[in-house]
């Protein structure tokens, strides 16, 4: 018997929904209504049309009524929108927002996709100022035109998540002066704090001016009021702070909102009504980390959650699916990459895991390959059982590969010594036959099992005010390019000639470039009869890309002579 199934919002997770069902049923009537004039477009494409690495708006758009027609038999109706749902009748009424006119459609089973709204907080003075939001089609055009139409000397973005950083980006690579305002410390939060040093730094160094830890308090004509009393002269604002879940429809409903205040859904995506599901970025998920629900705002998530409901309409019952958050982006010239748990959420959350970290700078590919870089990647585990908690890598390289491994993994249960065991791909164009996965379960290992102990680049300034002994291992060369003030410099070639230089009573912080140099070095001055040997996770670099960007933007005194990012 053929089922009538309607679909509300026809992007990611509604597009994908009605595509699984005609799927499964060449007989059911599916109708998909999307309020906008455009179904299945590429909504995390959206800023790349800013900077004309999308060429066209038209580009932006996947599939057109027309085509879900003849392709799927899917009924796809644009300009419509639902405005209330009947639960008691299973009637929805729909506004055709062309002709000015409501109608009801009956359903058997009903899907709610209707993704996210952009946060726009009521700041005094917006009223003054061209403000603009980033969500579909029609805004990233209405924003590009009144761009081309002002030619703005200034644009500032308000947000310094994906879709913040992304439009800062391309409106730079456009040739505008572009301000990126963040209220919290660091932009993407996605990554921790002394990784995300890398990404401020890189939008530093690109002409963005960057502004952390600083919030809009108002708005006057072509300007921005910041809480530290600063003034951001901007004749375009785009307003990118984060999003807020569709739920409106659904409260009206009386269907059961989650303690995120998202939707709540069942392993099928089924809510507390028997033929409503909903699936997307209106939704709440589960955290298979955390133990709990949490907003999770992405295509690819909300795909499986589309194909589940789809699946469940049909009879087939979905095991119960979880969810970490994998997400990359790309910053100008290095790409980055994350999924699991962050220390900073680990913190906040205040979880009941005693984790430890691992950040090595080893190089992407073989040192020999002019494509090689160096890759800055950093590991969370859990110290009781090693299990993978969560993974971050930045670089020029393919760093989506290395944190598709962590999400895998991290999916398996698997732990730091099965990062070890894994057989990676390798061939010189490609990586290391010790792949930056492998090295960093041999670090966490090595680590847990108390091979040697480490200090990380955020407790080095306060090393440097008490005059820690430092000990600097590179050699004499590779000290124009920098040192800690008030190091001192054995290199590892002539370390276990200069053991008696080398004070036992008291603890010795040793680094090189990248750690690796240091890390023999503290192997060394162990089995030397030193105690108290620490090594500098990811060395100078990790150290310089933690230092520079405060440095430079703060005017504080430097703990470096230079900085070394190669």
């Amino acid at each position: 018997m053929s089922k009538k199934i309607l679909i509300i919002g026809g992007v990611a997770g509604g597009a994908s929904a009605a595509a699984r069902l005609r799927r499964h049923n060449e007989q059911d009537q599916i109708i998909m209504f999307e309020k906008g004039p455009h179904v299945s477009f590429s909504n995390c494409s959206l800023p790349y049309y800013l900077s004309g690495t999308v060429s066209s708006a038209e580009k932006l758009v996947m599939m057109t009524p027309e085509k879900f027609s003849k392709q799927f038999n899917i009924d796809a109706r644009i300009n419509q929108e639902i405005i209330s749902i009947n639960r008691q009748a299973k009637t929805v009424t729909i506004l055709n927002h062309i002709t000015k006119t409501q109608y009801t459609e009956s359903y058997d089973k009903l899907i709610l996709s209707p993704g996210a709204k952009p946060i726009v907080p009521n700041i005094q003075g917006k009223e003054h100022v061209n403000l603009f939001t980033v969500r579909n089609v029609i805004d990233i055009t209405n924003l590009k035109q009144a761009i081309s139409e002002k030619n703005p000397q200034n644009i500032a973005v308000i947000g310094g998540g994906f879709i913040g950083v992304e439009v800062a980006e391309n409106l730079r690579e456009a040739g505008y002066n572009v301000s990126l305002i963040e209220a919290m410390p660091q932009i993407m939060r996605t990554f921790d704090y002394d990784m995300v040093q890398i990404l401020h730094k890189e939008l530093y160094d690109h002409g963005v001016e960057l502004i952390v830890g600083d919030k809009v308090e108002s708005f006057a004509p072509n300007q921005i009021l910041l809480n530290s009393g600063r003034v951001v002269p901007a004749e375009i604002v785009i307003m990118a702070i984060g999003v807020a879940p569709e739920t409106n429809l659904a409260i009206a409903a009386q269907l059961d909102l989650g303690r995120t205040g998202a939707i709540a859904v069942d392993d099928n995506c089924l809510t507390n009504d028997p033929d409503i599901y909903a699936v997307g970025d209106a939704i709440e998920v589960y955290g298979a980390l955390i133990q709990d629900k949490f907003k999770l705002a992405l295509a690819g998530p909300a795909q499986k959650q589309a194909r589940d409901a789809a699946d469940h309409i049909n009879g087939i019952n979905n095991k119960s699916r979880s969810y970490i958050g994998s997400s990359c982006i790309k910053v100008f010239d290095l790409n980055a990459a994350s999924t699991g748990l962050t220390e900073g959420l680990i913190e906040f959350t205040k979880l009941a895991i005693e984790y430890g970290t691992v950040y090595i700078t080893p190089n992407d590919k073989v040192s020999l390959m002019p494509t090689n870089h160096t890759m800055q990647f950093k590991l969370i585990y859990d110290k009781n059982n090693g299990r993978i908690l969560g993974a971050q890598a930045i670089g020029k390289g393919n760093v989506d590969k290395r944190i598709d491994v962590i999400a895998t993994a991290i999916k398996f249960n698997a732990t730091i010594n099965d990062l070890c065991d894994l057989e990676l791909c390798y061939a010189p164009p490609f990586g290391t036959a010790k792949d930056v996965v492998n090295m960093a379960g041999y670090v966490a290992s090595n680590l847990n099992t108390g091979k040697f102990k480490q200090i990380t680049a955020n407790k080095v300034r306060e090393l440097v005010k008490i005059n820690a002994y430092i000990l600097d291992v590179r050699e004499e060369a590779e000290l124009a390019r920098g040192i800690i003030k008030g190091a001192t410099n054995i290199p590892l070639s002539q370390l276990r000639d200069r053991l008696a230089e080398i004070p036992k009573n008291q603890p010795i912080y040793i680094h090189c470039r990248s750690g690796q140099r240091s890390y023999n070095a503290t192997l060394i001055l162990q089995q030397h009869g030193f105690n108290e040997v620490y090594n500098l996770a990811g060395g100078f670099l990790a150290l310089s890309y933690y230092e520079y960007y405060n440095d430079i933007t703060t005017a504080r005194e430097a703990i470096l002579t230079a900085y070394n990012f190669n």
